[in-house]
Formats: structure tokens, C-alpha cells, sequence
């Protein structure tokens, strides 16, 4: 029987509002490219493995400018890959600049408190593993998950990301868990699924875009509404 639950954060509990295919099709739009949908959410799964990666060899926010410029340049370009729309890759940081720009804010999914509220009834401990380069405890604050999870871990409290299995390790140790006691569910296979099975937390992928349909590594869900009758509580 589990004892805690960890969840990841961005495209797990929270995503951003405005949604990223209104956002690209705002910036687009100034750069004479109609986007779909379907396609930016497909490339939003190339780009965020490709920051995933990045993530796990050096923090975002250790990148130099020249490198940082790049980065995010070729993190668009695989946004409108999975639309099938190439362009330069110059072109390409010109729309991220444009994007930089557009107001937004991340909010949490209708399904979270509705499910953190049904998973603290049957007396699990509650915890979110992040690579946010912010303190766990401001990001809990700022998304208003303070009163209702028990951990809130990031990057910048642990000194590593996911998928290193010490942040993993840190989260469990600041519960006093072992790795067997502990689900963690997260939309990323690579640093989500792979880190935490490697740290020996059971997982679960959300796979709420439904980028993944023939997942079968471990279990998947799109939305948190299916979780707790996917613990094994």
C-alpha cells in the first residue's frame, strides 16, 4: 500500500492561460503563419522533451545569452515542427521574441483540487517534484497548492533535476519515505517516468494532449480524474 503521492508540475497540475496554441496563435499570426491545434500541441511534446533534455545536462538559467537565444530559436522551430511548418531558424527566434512578450499566467488544471482534495481523504501525503527554477515553497504559495500538499520540491531546493534520481531521493527523504511508498505522476517519459522508476517510485504518465496513446511502459491517464482508481491504494 502507498503512502504518498508526488506530481509533477507544468502540463501535470497546471498549464498556461492563455492556452500555448492561443499563445503561438497570437505570434504567428504577426509572421503570416495560421497554425492548428492538433499540430502545436503535438510539437509542444518535441519541444518540451528537447527543454527536458536540456534540463537534465544544465539549468536553463545557467545558459549564456548567445546560448540561451538558441535554445528557446530551436525550441520553436519544434513547436511548428509538429505542424509541419519549417522555417529558419532566425525566423524562428524572431517568433519566440514575439511570444516572450504575450501576458500570460499558469493556472491549475479544473481537475486537480477536485482530486488532491479526494487523494488527502484516503490519508496519502501529497508532494510536487519540479524543475522550476523557483523555491518549492514560493511555487506551492504562488499556485495556491500550499494548504493541501506536504512537499513542494524543485531544482533549486534539491541541486538537481529530474531525471536525476537525487531529487527524487530528496523529496523522499524530507517524508521520511522509502521509494516503494511513493507514486509520482508527470507528462515527460524521459525525466518524469524513466527518472522516478529509476529512483524506484511507481509512476504514472498523464498524458493529457494525448501525444502518447500506445504508452505502455507503466500506467497512463489523461486526466487526473482517473488516477486514484490507477493507485495501488
Amino acid at each position: 500500500m502507498i503512502k504518498a503521492v508526488f506530481f509533477d508540475l507544468y502540463n501535470t497540475l497546471a498549464g498556461f492561460r492563455p492556452s500555448r496554441f492561443e499563445i503561438q496563435s497570437r505570434a504567428l499570426k504577426d509572421f503570416g503563419i495560421t497554425p492548428t491545434n492538433k499540430g502545436i500541441l503535438k510539437g509542444y511534446a518535441l519541444a518540451d522533451k528537447f527543454m527536458a533534455s536540456q534540463k537534465s545536462i544544465m539549468p536553463l538559467e545557467n545558459l549564456s545569452k548567445h546560448e540561451s537565444d538558441y535554445f528557446f530559436a530551436k525550441y520553436e522551430s519544434l513547436i511548428l515542427e509538429g505542424d509541419d511548418i519549417k522555417i529558419p531558424i532566425e525566423q524562428c527566434a524572431k517568433i519566440w521574441n514575439t511570444i516572450t512578450k504575450i501576458p500570460y499566467q499558469m493556472t491549475l488544471y479544473d481537475d486537480v483540487l477536485p482530486v488532491l482534495t479526494e487523494l488527502k481523504n484516503l490519508h496519502l501525503r501529497l508532494g510536487m517534484i519540479s524543475n522550476m527554477g523557483t523555491p518549492g515553497m514560493t511555487l506551492s504559495k504562488e499556485m495556491g497548492l500550499n494548504k493541501i500538499i506536504d512537499l513542494s520540491i524543485t531544482s533549486q531546493d534539491a541541486g538537481f533535476t529530474k531525471p536525476d534520481i537525487r531529487i527524487f531521493q530528496f523529496a523522499l527523504n524530507q517524508l521520511n519515505l522509502q521509494a516503494s511508498d511513493a507514486v509520482f505522476i508527470g507528462d515527460q517519459i524521459e525525466s518524469d517516468i524513466i527518472g522516478a522508476e529509476n529512483a524506484g517510485l511507481i509512476t504514472v504518465l498523464i498524458d493529457r494532449d494525448e501525444n502518447h496513446p500506445n504508452f505502455s511502459r507503466c500506467t497512463r491517464i489523461t486526466t487526473l480524474k482517473k488516477l486514484t482508481a490507477a493507485l495501488p491504494v
